[in-house]
């Protein structure tokens, strides 16, 4: 469906909606989000005045009806609670209205790009009061009465953790050593409620004066709520700041938060480890996304990114759990192929990469310009696979042949049989160094981030 159709198709239901004629205008797709699309758009009612609208609808191969139901029945909950969310304004499960089952919500002023509340200056304010100003919205998410939305899915954790990465059929060793962890020190639950399940920087609308709006109910359950603390603590969410909580606070600023209004204070044991769990959770949830790509369900070259990033949880992982990998010695330069000559492989991905990064990005705007710098950052890993990805096999492989297994699908074996200890000395070395080695094509800046 083009953006007129949608634009035509929006403006008959509103119309049947608001029993007035309403134009539609000004209709946009946001960049970003890898699941669901996102629309912002204005609409006229006759003799009325414009009124800002965003569009949320599942692509129309993926639509979940189940996943729209819940998130429609979330919002007025959450409003009741005093959580910020966006008014809701209209929805449906019928695809045929809009192609596919969507929310019409009212647009909330407010910026929700990280890299800008981290660290533009007008956001300097509200940053250090933001850890703590989550922690209460996130009590009152958590006292949404289970009644109020029906239906939750109630997932056990390691039980979903293990079934979706076992399904990818790739083995992951630094996940195994984590889901070793994560079932000898699992903790007791904190409790029973509505979990948000995406709660991070990023689905947050944050003014110069506070918190807005909490967005992004797709991945709403039901379980412990410890899981969305500790979700929002993943490293992954700091984008490169220090400060834990999303980068923008403390965890003791966090917990004191929830304390005001959850009334009991969470135990920091735990947050911990739904923090490791957390960070298994999205090194995952990247090759899934990744998967979806593969396996041609949605071609995109940013689906195709999201799977190089793995190596950044698997860092992650090592990290938290008090061992992190070292950035790798710089490798040799490979001299130039006699065959083919110059420009070599490489160096013409080093002219693409710049021609999508230098021209294309600055010359576009919106998903076209996402999409570009996505492809020119691509482009990037392949130029540095190119370089050093033999050595590195090489390596890999003496590694594991010490160990006396061969390839990474008999170690994550071995790890999970238990026929290798997952946290003997040479085992973790080969990890932490398997770890550096990926990190270093994928994202060599990551070693530069705050601990």
């Amino acid at each position: 469906m083009t953006a007129d159709e949608l634009a035509t198709r929006l403006s008959a239901r509103l119309t049947k909606l608001w029993r007035t004629e309403t134009t539609v205008g000004g209709l946009r797709r946001l960049s970003g989000g890898a699941s669901r699309e996102t629309w912002v758009f204005e609409a006229t009612p006759q003799d009325g005045e414009p009124v800002r609208l965003v569009l949320r609808r599942d692509p129309p191969a993926q639509a979940d009806p189940a996943t729209v139901a819940r998130e429609a029945a979330v919002l007025p909950a959450a409003r009741a609670q005093g959580v910020p969310v966006p008014e809701l304004v209209d929805h449906t499960l019928d695809a045929a209205v809009l192609g596919a089952p969507y929310l019409i919500t009212a647009h909330v002023d407010g910026e929700t790009i990280p890299r800008k509340l981290l660290r533009e200056q007008r956001y300097d304010a509200v940053r250090s009061s933001l850890a703590g100003e989550l922690g209460r919205v996130l009590a009152r998410i958590h006292r949404i009465p289970l009644a109020d939305v029906p239906e939750l899915p109630a997932p056990d954790p390691l039980d979903w953790l293990t079934e979706h990465y076992d399904e990818l059929g790739e083995p992951l060793p630094p996940v195994e050593i984590a889901l070793h962890w994560l079932r000898r020190h699992r903790p007791d639950p904190a409790g029973d409620t509505v979990v948000h399940g995406d709660f991070r920087n990023g689905n947050l609308i944050v003014a110069p004066d506070g918190l807005r709006a909490v967005l992004d109910w797709e991945l709403l359950h039901r379980g412990d709520p410890m899981e969305d603390l500790g979700w929002l603590c993943v490293k992954a969410w700091r984008f490169g700041t220090a400060q834990p909580v999303g980068g923008f606070g403390g965890r003791e600023e966090l917990l004191d938060g929830y304390a005001e209004v959850a009334g009991v204070r969470p135990d920091p044991g735990a947050l911990h480890w739904w923090e490791v769990y957390g960070t298994a959770k999205w090194a995952v949830v990247c090759r899934m996304q990744a998967e979806r790509h593969l396996g041609g369900r949605t071609r995109s070259v940013e689906l195709a990114a999201v799977g190089r990033r793995v190596c950044e949880q698997e860092h992650d992982l090592l990290l938290a759990l008090g061992m992190p990998p070292e950035r790798p010695e710089p490798e040799d330069p490979t001299p130039p192929p006699d065959l083919h000559g110059r420009p070599t492989a490489g160096e013409l991905i080093e002219a693409v990469r710049e021609f999508l990064a230098e021209h294309v990005v600055e010359g576009t705007d919106g998903v076209l310009a996402y999409h570009a710098r996505v492809a020119a950052n691509a482009l990037g890993i392949v130029e540095r696979e190119l370089a050093a990805g033999a050595a590195q096999q090489r390596r890999h492989d003496r590694r594991l042949a010490a160990l006396g297994v061969s390839g990474q699908r008999e170690f994550a074996a071995a790890l999970r049989s238990g026929s290798l200890d997952p946290l003997g000395e040479d085992v973790l070395d080969a990890i932490r160094r398997d770890v550096a080695d990926r990190l270093a094509v994928a994202n060599p800046r990551y070693f530069d981030q705050p601990a």
